[in-house]
């Protein structure tokens, strides 16, 4: 079992670390924190955000921004919202519970591969709550903090985009946890949310304007009904040490652009607004293991009924954008690597020549796991065919 997190005293003597089993590692880790925050010079109380356990407060304490007119996107936004171009997320990496528990670790060779310009922006996503104290105050393990920091910072040293998200907060959904994941006591479980971004936002304010921050990824489940409220405090706590840092929004049901006339926007010019598009879904996920129950395999692309589910969703994105004016991507989208490979290609030119058929900017998921592509092993190699779909010309 692991250990929760603790903090007992100032600086790092009383912490524990998540993926640290034995006392010696536990004791490499601790001396690592500590040479990183008095490196920072935050080795008094409070860590890399700012944050202790003594911090740990209400939602009281997270004010929501203010609601009921928003002004549309800022000039800043929508030029930004162009400029995410074709992207790619970098998933099954930071957001798994412990990073490797899903296969991958985030590879200066996969950083690299933004060298050829074949990706516009990149999505990172993080499980930043199976690295927090598991008390209100989610004091994020400076060690993770600091590897994150190396992954945003050699991203952004590419020139591109970077979105940097809140990935896999199972409880906070609702959802059974996964392996390795800790559990936290029900009733902290919103205010962690919002500890944890006082902690990012703070960490990130003096990062490159092409860093954008997103909240949370596809709310759903218990989150429904809290999430345009959890949502807008959450905007007003990054904008506490972020006045103009974009901030993307996404509605529930997964990112589901059918729930966009749900959100209650911020006040806010600089929001980007996102969706996620897995449909013809019985072909997308085909063979997926994580999907009740299983989807048969064998499923073709793309007949003019599916072509057509894949369209509805974008068709919706883009015609409530331009109602309320604020820009709209797709964060997500692809097909498991259990579809035929000829299909997968097909699905994803189709898809992408829709996506930008209205206008909207897009992010492959993902690099180089089961809809990777990106083939990391050996010495790696993208999946030429279904590269050339979605990023040739």
């Amino acid at each position: 079992m692991m250990k929760t997190d603790v903090i007992s005293t100032c600086g790092t003597s009383g912490m524990t670390f998540p993926g640290f089993s034995s006392p010696a590692l536990q004791s490499i880790a601790r001396l690592v924190a500590t040479t990183v925050l008095l490196s920072a010079g935050l080795a008094a109380c409070g860590g890399a955000g700012g944050a202790t356990a003594s911090d740990a407060g209400s939602l009281a304490d997270y004010p929501a921004a203010a609601t009921g007119t928003p002004p549309g996107a800022s000039a800043r936004a929508t030029a930004a919202a162009a400029a995410l171009g074709r992207g790619v997320n970098f998933g099954n990496m930071l957001e798994s519970p412990r990073e490797g528990d899903w296969g991958l670790t985030v590879e200066q060779r996969f950083i690299d591969l933004l060298d050829g310009g074949t990706f516009a922006s990149v999505r990172l996503p993080v499980r930043w709550s199976n690295h927090a104290s598991a008390d209100a105050a989610a004091v994020i393990d400076p060690v993770f903090f600091s590897r994150v920091d190396s992954v945003v910072d050699r991203l952004l040293d590419k020139g591109v985009h970077v979105l940097l998200d809140m990935h896999h907060y199972r409880q906070l959904d609702g959802d059974a946890l996964d392996a390795n994941e800790r559990s936290v006591d029900p009733a902290v479980v919103e205010v962690r949310f919002l500890a944890m971004w006082r902690q990012i936002a703070a960490r990130y304010k003096n990062r490159s304007d092409r860093l954008i921050l997103e909240p949370y990824n596809e709310p759903h489940g218990s989150l429904t009904g809290r999430w345009n409220d959890l949502m807008a405090r959450a905007v007003g706590v990054i904008r506490r040490d972020n006045p103009q840092r974009l901030i993307v929004i996404g509605p529930t049901s997964w990112n589901s652009a059918a729930d966009l006339s749900k959100l209650v926007l911020p006040n806010d010019a600089n929001l980007i607004l996102t969706v996620h598009n897995y449909e013809p879904f019985s072909f997308t996920h085909q063979g997926a293991s994580w999907v009740t129950p299983p989807l048969p395999v064998g499923q073709d692309c793309c007949a003019a009924d599916q072509l057509s589910k894949m369209a509805w969703g974008l068709d919706v994105a883009k015609a409530y954008g331009v109602k309320v004016g604020y820009p709209v991507f797709v964060g997500e989208f692809g097909a498991f690597s259990a579809a035929d490979s000829a299909a997968r290609q097909r699905y994803s030119r189709a898809m992408r020549d829709l996506i930008e058929a209205r206008g909207m900017s897009w992010l492959y998921w993902e690099l180089a796991s089961g809809f990777g592509v990106y083939d990391p092993s050996g010495a790696g190699a993208f999946r030429a065919d279904l590269k050339d779909a979605l990023y040739g010309q």
